[in-house]
């Protein structure tokens, strides 16, 4: 999270210039709004997902077993891969899933040892519950770009 909720003004961003002649003033203040919009888009996505019983690794393994669907599902590793979350977090994550009915597990071809990870049909309603709320909250805050409060 970005934490600094007034950001800097120009003139103190062109002070910290003059004393810094290589900072870019423009770059700043444009990575800063970011960082702050960011922050603002993270918190109002974790009051959505805590809403509706969830959290953001929770969804995000979700959504990436469901983005997969010429697939009969995905190993936990291949789960890792394509986070940016640590093997164990996602491991952690998936035994909840797999407890909470969310998430089966198959055997992958090949490998007696191997599971597959896939949506259940609990998993599917969860998601088809959560991502019209979803996308609605993403347009609605990009709507604002402008307007001082995202």
């Amino acid at each position: 999270m970005f934490f600094l909720k007034d950001l800097p003004t120009r003139q103190m961003l062109q002070t910290y210039h003059e004393r810094y002649p290589g900072m870019n003033a423009e770059a700043v203040a444009e990575a800063l709004r970011l960082l702050r919009r960011g922050s603002l888009l993270m918190r109002a996505l974790e009051a959505y997902f805590t809403a509706h019983t969830l959290s953001q690794t929770r969804f995000l393994v979700l959504i990436v077993i469901d983005r997969e669907p010429g697939q009969e599902g995905l190993l936990a590793s291949a789960i890792a891969d394509r986070l940016d979350i640590s093997r164990p977090v996602v491991t952690e994550t998936v035994k909840a899933l797999v407890q909470a009915g969310l998430l089966g597990s198959v055997p992958a071809p090949g490998d007696g040892r191997a599971k597959r990870l896939t949506l259940t049909l609990a998993g599917r309603a969860v998601l088809a519950d959560l991502l019209p709320g979803y996308f609605a909250l993403i347009a609605d805050f990009m709507a604002r770009e402008g307007d001082g409060t995202a």
